[in-house]
């Protein structure tokens, strides 16, 4: 089972959510916090989703996974 990630990256004055590996945006937003949370509702419906949240200059800010991680960890 392979994770479903999504960008929040800003685009001129809007920000959108795109998946990984998309052409085009899932959905285009006024607001960062809009399209965090739309991407995160994305990546809910998914067994394993991620969100990867970028800056202004394009670096990732923050992310956040959801799911059960298929690996193991030793602990």
């Amino acid at each position: 089972m392979s994770r479903r990630t999504y960008h929040v990256t800003p685009k001129g004055d809007a920000w959108r959510v795109l998946r990984a590996g998309a052409a085009r945006a899932d959905s285009v937003h006024s607001s960062k916090s809009k399209a965090i949370a739309r991407a995160k509702e994305l990546a809910k419906k998914r067994a394993l989703g991620q969100v990867k949240v970028h800056g202004q200059d394009g670096g990732i800010q923050t992310e956040h996974t959801f799911g059960k991680d298929p690996r193991r960890f030793a602990g």
